[in-house]
C-alpha cells in the first residue's frame, strides 16, 4: 500500500496500492464505496504522491514520470492526463494552492520535481503560472499556509524561505490585453502646434468590423474642443474607452461572450480590494443567512456556499443588506456568473447595489415609492393608454415594476437575454435600467391590455414571456432620448461612481433608525427567547427532579413490601424443603440396600462367564495348534516332492546344453581352419557363417531356449573370430565395408522381430559376458601352460559344482540384477573394450557397424594352431559356466511371468 487518508469534507478513507488501484472506504461500516479504474497509458508508472481538492472532488496522482492522472471523484473518471515539461521526470510532492473565492474548487496546483523547483500550474487550463526554487537553491520540501497566502520551504542548504503568494501572481492576475489600443495623445509635450501627430500603436482598426488592413499607419489628427476631457472621462481600466465600448455595443448589440467579464470589469471599475474582502469574508457567515437553504434551496452546494459567503459580506458591509428580503433575489444572478471569483462577484454586486440601485432604500422596509414613482411617471408620458389600463384593474407600480427591479430581470429572461440587458445597463448612465423597466412594460402592452385580474399581472412579471429583447433595449434607447428633462431619471441620480479602491465606501443610504430599531428588536427578541428558554429548561429541570425523587420513594417502598414477601416464601419454601428433605432420605436408603443386592448377584455372574471364558480359550488355543503342526508338516511334504522334480529337470537341460555347446565348438574349429585357406576365401566364410548365425536367431524366435543359445554362439564365434583373424580383415576391410552396412540394416530388421523374447536374452547374454571375461583373463595370464590349462578346467568343474549348490538360495536376487542392466549390444561394446585393454589387438569404432582392426604382431600370426588348443580348453570351461547360469535362469522363469519385457537400448550392431 503507498498510501492512506482522508477526503475532505467526508468519512471516506482513500488507499491507493503499488498496482495504481485506488481504492475508497466508508469510515463507520469499513465497506468498499468504490475503485477508481485503472488508467491506460503508453509508459505505465506508479503512483507515489497525492493530492485533493478542499471540495473533495479532484484528485491528482503523480510519480515517477512527467505526467500527472487528474481523476474526478464524483463520475469516478479519469479527466485528463497533464504532460509537465520535459525537465520534470519525477514528481516528489503536490499540492494544491488555497483560494478563499474559488469555494474549496481549487485551480492551481503545485508540483515539486525532482530538479528542486516546484512549478504551480492551472489544471484547467495547463498553463504554467510560476515557480519557486532553482537549481543552484534547490528546494527540499514544501507548504502552503491554508488560505494560501504564503507559501514556505526549506531549501537543500538548510535554510527556510517564506514567498507571498499575491506576489507572485501579480503578472498572473493583470487583465488580459485589451480589444483596443488607446491613441497615445502627445498634445501635452506640443501646447504650441497647430497640428496633433498621433501613432496608433496597433495593427487593428478602431472598428473591428470595419478592419481594411493591419499594417501600423500614421495619421495627422486636427484637435478638437474639449478633447482631452472627453478622453479623460471615458478612459477605462485595461485602455478601454468608454465611447468605443458604446459604439461596439450599438453595432452589435452586446459584447463578445469571451471578453464580456473583462468589460464589465473594465466598465464597473472595480478595485479589487483583496484584503478588505479578505476582513469580511473572515468575519464568517451572517446571523441572517445562516439557513439561507431553507429559504432558498439550491441544488449546486458550491453555488449555495458562493451566495451565502457574498451575502454574509454584503451585510457585514453594510447592516442593510442583513435586513434587506430581497438582496438575494438581486444577488443571484452574479453569484452564479461569478462564482469561480467571489472577489469580482461580490465587488460587481456592491457596485450594482451603489450606483444601480440609488434611493432604493429611503422608504425602508417598504418598496422605493420614489423609484417607482420614476417609473410610472416615465410610463405615463409614453403610454397614457396602458397606465390607465393597469389603475383600472388595480395594478401598481409594485406589481409591474418592483419584482422586474429586485430580480434584475433575472426571472423574466433568459440568461443569454439578461448578459445582452446588462451589456447595455453597465455601458451607460444608471438611469437606463429604470429606462429598461419602462420599455419591458410597453413591449409587452398587447398581452398587458388583455389582463384583467391581478393574479395574472402578477403571473406575468415573475415568468418569462415571448417578448424580443432587442426591441425591449431599442426602446430603451428611445425612451432615454425623448423622455422630458422634468422627468427623466437621469436628472434624479447620481452618475456612475465606482467602488474605491483599499477600502470599501461607507454605505448609509437608508434609515438607519429603523434598521437599528429592526437590528435592537431582533436582537431583544432573541435576548428574550433565550431568557424563556434559559426559563423554561430550569422548570424542567425541577420538574425532572420532583419527578424523580418521586419515583425514587415509590421504588423504594415498593422494594420493602417485596422484601417482606420474598421472606414470608422463603420461610414457607424451607419448610417444605424440610419435609421433602426427609422422605428423600427414606428412599435413599431402600435404594441402597437394593443396590447392595444387586451388586452381590452381579459380582457372582461376572466371576462365572470369566471362568467359562478362560477354559473356552484355552481350547481354542489347541485347536489353532494342532492346525498349524499340520500345515506345516503338508507344506514341507510339497516342498520336497517340488525340489525333487527340479533337480530332474535341471539335470535333463544341462545335459542337453552340454550336448549342444560341443557341436557348436566341433563347428567352430572347422570353420576357422576353413577361414586360415585365404583372404577371400575367409570373408566368404565368414559371411555364411553370419548367415547360419542369422538362421539360428530366426529358430530361438520360435523356441526361447534356442534363441539364448544362439545369440551366446554368435557372441563368442565373433570374439574368436576377431581374435584368430586379424591379417585378413585389415586388408579385406574396404571391399566388405559396404556389403556389412547391408547386412547391418538386415540385421536391424531381425532384431525387430527379436524384441520381444529380450528378457531371457539379456540375462543369458548378462552370463555369457562374465564367463567371457573371466576367459579372456584366462587367456591373457596363460598362454604358455595349456596343460596346467587343463588340469585347472578339471578341477573347476568339481569347484562348479559346488558353487551351483551354494548360489541356489541367491538365484531371485540376481535375476533381478540382470534385469537392470543394459541390452545385448551395449554389453558387446563392453566386452570389446575390455579385449582392447587386455592387448588382444583390435578397437571398435561407433555403432555404425564398420570395425577397425590394429595389425597384430608376426608372432601371433604364426601361432593360430596353439591358440585352437587354448580356445578349445576355454569353451569347456565357457559351457560349464552357461550351464551354472541356465540353472539360475530356468528357477528365475518358474517364479515369474514368462510375458516380461526388457526396455533395453536400440539394438546396433
Amino acid at each position: 500500500m503507498t498510501m492512506v487518508f482522508f477526503l475532505p469534507l467526508s468519512n471516506t478513507i482513500l488507499s491507493c496500492f503499488k498496482d495504481n488501484s485506488v481504492f475508497a472506504w466508508e469510515f463507520d461500516t469499513l465497506q468498499c464505496k468504490y475503485q477508481l479504474p485503472t488508467p491506460v497509458e503508453g509508459s505505465v508508472f506508479l503512483y507515489k504522491v497525492f493530492a485533493i481538492t478542499r471540495d473533495g472532488r479532484i484528485f491528482v496522482a503523480g510519480g515517477k514520470s512527467n505526467h500527472l492522472h487528474l481523476w474526478c471523484l464524483e463520475s469516478k473518471q479519469l479527466l485528463r492526463i497533464i504532460q509537465m515539461p520535459t525537465k520534470v521526470r519525477a514528481v516528489r510532492h503536490l499540492e494544491f494552492l488555497p483560494d478563499s473565492f474559488d469555494g474549496g474548487s481549487n485551480q492551481v496546483l503545485g508540483v515539486l520535481s525532482q530538479d528542486n523547483i516546484m512549478r504551480f500550474i492551472n489544471i484547467e487550463t495547463c498553463k504554467l503560472l510560476f515557480d519557486i526554487g532553482s537549481h543552484e537553491e534547490g528546494i527540499s520540501t514544501a507548504a502552503i499556509s491554508p488560505n494560501g497566502r504564503y507559501i514556505a520551504s526549506v531549501m537543500e542548504n538548510g535554510s527556510l524561505n517564506l514567498y507571498s503568494v499575491q506576489a507572485l501572481t501579480q503578472e498572473v492576475n493583470k487583465p488580459p490585453p485589451p480589444l483596443f489600443k488607446v491613441v497615445e495623445d502627445w498634445s501635452k509635450c506640443k501646447l504650441g502646434a497647430n497640428k496633433l501627430k498621433v501613432r496608433v500603436t496597433s495593427g487593428r482598426s478602431e472598428r473591428p468590423w470595419k478592419s481594411r488592413g493591419s499594417k501600423i499607419q500614421t495619421r495627422s489628427l486636427k484637435p478638437q474642443v474639449n478633447t482631452s476631457l472627453e478622453n479623460k472621462e471615458n478612459e477605462l481600466p485595461g485602455g478601454l474607452n468608454k465611447k468605443r465600448l458604446q459604439a461596439l455595443l450599438k453595432g452589435f448589440g452586446e459584447y463578445p461572450a469571451k471578453y464580456r467579464m473583462f468589460v464589465w470589469r473594465s466598465l464597473l471599475q472595480l478595485p479589487e480590494n483583496h484584503l478588505a474582502f479578505s476582513s469580511l469574508i473572515d468575519k464568517g457567515t451572517h446571523s441572517a443567512f445562516v439557513h439561507i437553504q431553507n429559504e432558498y434551496p439550491i441544488k449546486s452546494r458550491k453555488l449555495l456556499r458562493v451566495l451565502q459567503r457574498t451575502l454574509s459580506a454584503l451585510a457585514h458591509w453594510s447592516a442593510i443588506f442583513g435586513e434587506t428580503p430581497y438582496i438575494p433575489l438581486l444577488a443571484f444572478p452574479f453569484v452564479k456568473l461569478f462564482q469561480n471569483n467571489q472577489l469580482i462577484c461580490f465587488e460587481v454586486v456592491a457596485t450594482v447595489v451603489v450606483n444601480f440601485c440609488q434611493r432604493w432604500f429611503e422608504y425602508f422596509p417598504n418598496p422605493p415609492v420614489n423609484v417607482l414613482s420614476m417609473v410610472e411617471n416615465i410610463l405615463a408620458h409614453h403610454d397614457k393608454e396602458l397606465l390607465q389600463h393597469l389603475i383600472k384593474c388595480n395594478v401598481t407600480s409594485q406589481v409591474y415594476a418592483w419584482p422586474l427591479l429586485e430580480t434584475l430581470f433575472s426571472e423574466v429572461l433568459t440568461r443569454e437575454e439578461w448578459l445582452k440587458v446588462f451589456d447595455n445597463i453597465f455601458s451607460n448612465h444608471p438611469s437606463y435600467f429604470l429606462m429598461v423597466v419602462v420599455a419591458y412594460v410597453i413591449c409587452s402592452r398587447a398581452p398587458l391590455l388583455h389582463c384583467n385580474q391581478t393574479e395574472d399581472f402578477e403571473y406575468f412579471f415573475h415568468h418569462r414571456n415571448n417578448l424580443d429583447i432587442n426591441v425591449v433595449i431599442k426602446e430603451a434607447y428611445h425612451l432615454m432620448e425623448s423622455t422630458p428633462v422634468d422627468i427623466h431619471p437621469q436628472h434624479m441620480l447620481d452618475d456612475f461612481i465606482p467602488l474605491t479602491k483599499g477600502q470599501y465606501p461607507v454605505f448609509n443610504k437608508y434609515p438607519k433608525f429603523i434598521v437599528d430599531y429592526q437590528t435592537q428588536e431582533r436582537e431583544r427578541i432573541r435576548q428574550d427567547e433565550i431568557a424563556y428558554l434559559r426559563e423554561r429548561q430550569l422548570v424542567h429541570e425541577l420538574e425532572a427532579k420532583a419527578q424523580e425523587r418521586k419515583v425514587e420513594d415509590e421504588t423504594w417502598y415498593r422494594k420493602q413490601e417485596l422484601l417482606q414477601e420474598a421472606e414470608e416464601q422463603r420461610r414457607k419454601m424451607l419448610l417444605e424443603e424440610e419435609e421433602k428433605l426427609a422422605e428423600q432420605r427414606q428412599r435413599l436408603a431402600a435404594v441402597k440396600r437394593e443396590l447392595k443386592v444387586k451388586e452381590l448377584q452381579l459380582l457372582d455372574a461376572a466371576r462365572r462367564r470369566f471362568l467359562k471364558y478362560q477354559q473356552d480359550q484355552r481350547q481354542m488355543e489347541l485347536k489353532r495348534l494342532d492346525d498349524e503342526i499340520a500345515r506345516k508338516a503338508s507344506v514341507r511334504e510339497q516342498e520336497t516332492a517340488a525340489a525333487a522334480q527340479d533337480v530332474e529337470v535341471r539335470q535333463m537341460e544341462l545335459e542337453s546344453q552340454r550336448q549342444h555347446f560341443e557341436q557348436h565348438l566341433i563347428k567352430d574349429q572347422e570353420t576357422v581352419m576353413q577361414e586360415m585357406k585365404g583372404e577371400i576365401d575367409t570373408s566368404r566364410r565368414k559371411a555364411d557363417l553370419e548367415d547360419h548365425l542369422v538362421q539360428k536367431l530366426m529358430e530361438v524366435d520360435r523356441e526361447e531356449k534356442q534363441k539364448a543359445r544362439m545369440v551366446a554362439e554368435e557372441n563368442l564365434a565373433k570374439a574368436e573370430q576377431k581374435c584368430v583373424d586379424t591379417d585378413w580383415r585389415m586388408q579385406a576391410l574396404h571391399k566388405l565395408r559396404c556389403e556389412d552396412q547391408d547386412r547391418e540394416e538386415h540385421y536391424k530388421e531381425i532384431a525387430k522381430l527379436l524384441h520381444d523374447n529380450r528378457v531371457k536374452e539379456a540375462e543369458l547374454l548378462r552370463a555369457l559376458k562374465e564367463a567371457e571375461e573371466k576367459k579372456w583373463q584366462e587367456v591373457t595370464q596363460k598362454k604358455a601352460q595349456l596343460e596346467a590349462e587343463q588340469k585347472a578346467a578339471a578341477a573347476a568343474d568339481e569347484h562348479r559344482k559346488q558353487f551351483l549348490e551354494d548360489e541356489m538360495n541367491d538365484a531371485l536376487e540376481l535375476a533381478e540384477k540382470l534385469q537392470k542392466e543394459d541390452g545385448y549390444f551395449e554389453r558387446l561394446h563392453d566386452l570389446k573394450a575390455g579385449h582392447a585393454e587386455t592387448g588382444l589387438g583390435f578397437q571398435q569404432v561407433p555403432k555404425s557397424g564398420n570395425v577397425c582392426l590394429n595389425d597384430l604382431s608376426a608372432s601371433e600370426s604364426s601361432s593360430h594352431g596353439r591358440r585352437r588348443e587354448e580356445l578349445a580348453c576355454k569353451e569347456w570351461e565357457l559351457m560349464a559356466e552357461v550351464r551354472r547360469l541356465r540353472e539360475k535362469l530356468t528357477s528365475r522363469a518358474r517364479t515369474r511371468h514368462s510375458a516380461t519385457r526388457f526396455s533395453a537400448t536400440k539394438w546396433t550392431p
